[in-house]
């Protein structure tokens, strides 16, 4: 199928729009002896605050330039080796040719303008909410800490979660597509003190895919002087096992090299503790059998992650990156022992059956992307091009043992199989990009490919005894080939107190899922069309107003799709379902703004027939239970938001986080008659965060949170309420060379939640409790060319890979 808006997209990299023109300052550092002063730091603050906003490094002979800067006023110094020169002050209207900056023998250290250890803001953008986090208290944590506390960011079971969906996680605006534990340990292992700000997308504009939900994308500092620095860190976990982590960091920088690696080590051991209900019913809708089922589940993982990156600037128009991540988590293991209670109606019992689970699985991700960037003759025009593979391998095992005794103990029975399987996904993704300013407006427009290819075998085997719901027929093998073709347009125009955004992106998709054994396919082949718009309006300094609307898509993910079941016994199982298809969504937003501090949102999204990951059907006439996905028939989402970051003290601040929502999924009650059942509720998300600064100088802070969600909806299951209550200490020594952290979490041990479905003919609930109460111990060195204690080691140019998740 030809894609109808090609030629029109392909016509759009010869359109020229707008940003708004930028100026360049240009000069020259001595010090007070007339001394050039080769490779010092040149910092543009911003007049007000004093935050960094742009950075560079002199040359051999001192001289500097700072480009495309916004006209505004700023403060613009010099450092060299922890001394500085003194701010000047610049109202940039026009391009500056400066004489020299004076960087004293013995004078101000560069800490006088750069606060160390000032409070987080929060800045509202047309299309994303900004959480500037560099050189505060927050950023002393890793960057899932951050994460966790981002303004309109609900945590829930260690999902990320913005407006009721999951978001993707980006750095610097390139896609994070590791599973979501990888993610986590992948965050964990990264410093905050890399990251500048926190970008919380909840509706992406055209330029993102139209698959994905909300984004958080993380930004990192640059580091802007020649040299090198390193850091080594460390945790020591106490929950009910201890678990530690390993990891070191690498930054070396020259003219036009910039060099960063970075590895992690993270094995752990965990219990999970899991508890249990069915109430089977007959036709009369009376229960006629009752199962208790208790589980205690130990996982051993030990996961290994490595960064590498590497930038060169062949001159000042063109630069290359290259980027590679490697996840590898080997002999993975989980053994699980699952006792189960049968009682009659009377509550007496009937007979019980223990389950021996047994997992070993090894899976490793390799990513590797490749970017080029050339600035084009008119200021501000750049052209951009992009690579990446992924290539992902997963192998799984699982031994099921089961044994049934009667009401007396006595042994009568017993079943068992073996499970193997192997997985491979390869990855493939090709973008070019084009952006160019004209006046006071700005176009983008760009191309991408991608091409997904994953083969998934599974074999069951070994039978012992018998079982009706477990055979050999069950082997099965699932290809998935997918292509999208996508092409986007986005214009931006300011006016003095307007801005205005609009997108539009057209994705043309090829997909073919088929299962040998069953001989099914699935087949998707469609184009369609999401627009995007986006529109601000500064009514004052203090007050502004903003509106947001975008369409999106959800294609079934692969492992969704994917027939097979996995057993936790013979009486309880997961599937995919091969007849899924894509669904569509509408999503509006409206925002109100006040000084920056204050900030209402209201929300309402279409979310079409979603596919619901999360449905669990009783068959009452097999004492079956399975959990299967499906196209809900429809599906609303809406809510009102409030977020308020405040000042109470100078060394103490605070970000509350309200949200009250409503939720429904109206789906096909599979095990009762097919009937459309519609799950719903209100609810609400509360999140207090006071931050702390304990002494003049900024080394010594804390945090205390308290998050409390009122209850969720989780496909055919509720929520209960929880409570987490956290507490934390930070503590810097030794010139900002060290720090030593100290945090506790989950201090009720309320943080896991019961999920109950009672509708119809079905009546069951689960609960699992994981190891959420713990004490948590940190210490980071940094060594290496001490120049760059005051600037963040960060990965510059854009990143990672591209996964889909299980």
């Amino acid at each position: 199928m030809k894609n109808p808006l090609l030629p029109i997209l392909l016509a759009c990299f010869t359109i020229g729009s707008c940003f708004s023109q930028t100026f360049k300052i240009t000069g020259k550092v001595i010090n007070t002896e007339n001394e050039v002063l080769p490779f010092a730091n040149i910092l543009l603050l911003n007049a007000v605050d004093s935050t960094f906003v742009k950075g560079t490094s002199a040359s051999e002979n001192g001289f500097f330039e700072l480009t495309e800067i916004q006209p505004d006023l700023y403060l613009l110094q010099a450092s060299y080796i922890g001394k500085g020169s003194k701010p000047l002050a610049l109202d940039i209207r026009k391009d500056i040719a400066l004489g020299a900056l004076v960087v004293p023998t013995v004078s101000e250290n560069l800490d006088e303008v750069v606060v160390t250890a000032r409070r987080p803001t929060v800045q509202r953008l047309s299309d994303r909410l900004v959480f500037n986090v560099e050189n505060t208290v927050v950023s002393q944590g890793n960057s899932w800490d951050i994460l966790k506390s981002t303004p309109g960011v609900i945590v829930n079971q260690n999902d990320l979660q913005i407006r009721g969906q999951n978001a993707t996680v980006y750095l610097n605006d390139r896609k994070v597509q590791l599973s979501g534990q990888e993610v986590q340990d992948l965050l964990q292992g990264l410093t905050g003190t890399a990251i500048k700000s926190i970008e919380v997308i909840a509706n992406p504009p055209a330029r993102y895919d139209a698959e994905g939900g909300p984004i958080l994308n993380i930004v990192t500092s640059k580091s802007i002087v020649p040299g090198y620095k390193g850091s080594v860190n460390g945790s020591l976990t106490q929950a009910v096992f201890p678990k530690f982590s390993l990891g070191t960091s690498h930054y070396y920088k020259t003219d036009k090299l910039n060099f960063f690696a970075n590895y992690s080590i993270n094995p752990r051991k965990e219990l999970k503790k899991g508890r249990e209900g069915i109430n089977f019913r007959d036709n009369t809708n009376s229960v006629f059998s009752v199962w208790d089922i208790s589980s205690q589940e130990i996982i051993r993982t030990q996961a290994h992650s490595g960064t590498f990156i590497l930038d060169y600037d062949f001159d000042e128009k063109n630069s290359l990156n290259f980027t590679s991540n490697i996840a590898v988590n080997p002999n993975q293991r989980r053994e699980k022992l699952i006792d189960t209670e049968i009682k009659n109606s009377q509550n007496v019992i009937d007979s019980t059956f223990t389950t021996d689970n047994a997992v070993s699985k090894d899976n490793t991700n390799l990513a590797f992307d490749l970017s080029y960037t050339t600035k084009l003759g008119k200021e501000g025009s750049q052209l951009s091009f992009n690579g990446h593979y992924t290539n992902y391998d997963e192998g799984f095992a699982q031994r099921i043992d089961s044994r049934y005794f009667n009401n007396n103990q006595s042994f009568f029975r017993d079943f068992g199989f073996t499970t193997n399987s192997d997985q491979n996904i390869q990855i493939f993704t090709g973008q070019i990009d084009y952006a160019t300013p004209i006046g006071n407006a700005s176009f983008e427009s760009g191309l991408k490919i991608s091409s997904i290819h994953s083969e998934n075998e599974i074999d069951y085997f070994n039978f012992s005894g018998s079982s009706t719901t477990v055979d050999e027929t069950l082997s099965d093998n699932f290809l998935y080939d997918e292509k999208v073709y996508a092409g986007y347009v986005s214009f931006v125009k300011n006016r003095e107190k307007w801005s205005m955004k609009l997108g539009l992106r057209g994705e043309l998709t090829e997909a073919e899922g088929v299962s040998r054994t069953l001989n099914q396919v699935n087949n998707q082949d469609f184009f369609q069309a999401f627009p995007s718009i986006y529109l601000l309006y500064t009514a004052s300094e203090k007050h502004s107003f903003a509106f947001d609307y975008g369409r999106k898509v959800e294609r079934p993910r692969y492992n969704d799709l994917n027939p097979f079941r996995f057993f936790i016994n013979e009486n309880n199982f997961e599937e995919g379902n091969l007849t899924l298809r894509p669904n569509f969504s509408h999503n509006f937003n409206f925002n109100y703004t006040f000084d920056s501090e204050f900030f209402v949102d209201f929300y309402y999204r279409d979310n079409g027939e979603f596919i619901s990951r999360r449905l669990v059907f009783q068959n009452n006439e097999n004492q079956t239970l399975r959990s299967s996905k499906q196209n809900v028939l429809e599906s609303t989402s809406y809510g009102l938001d409030f977020t308020l970051s405040k000042s109470i003290f100078s060394a103490w601040s605070i970000y509350t986080y309200l949200s009250l929502f409503y939720e429904d999924e109206t789906f096909l009650a599979e095990e009762s008659g097919n009937q459309p059942f519609t799950n719903e509720l209100e609810g609400y998300y509360l999140y207090f965060g006071n931050y702390f600064n304990f002494s003049k100088d900024g080394t010594l802070t804390g945090e205390l949170s308290l998050t409390h969600f009122s209850n969720y909806l989780f496909g055919s299951y509720i929520q209960s309420p929880t409570t987490t209550l956290n507490v934390g200490f930070r503590k810097t020594l030794w010139q900002n060379r060290a720090v030593v952290s100290v945090g506790a979490e989950d201090l009720l041990r309320k943080a896991n939640p019961r999920y109950t479905s009672q509708y119809l003919n079905q009546d069951n609930f689960y609960r699992t409790r994981f190891e959420t109460q713990f004490i948590r111990v940190g210490f980071t060195y940094n060594f290496g060319n001490f120049r760059l204690q005051d600037n963040k080691r960060g990965i510059d140019k854009k990143e990672r890979d591209r996964l889909n998740e299980e």
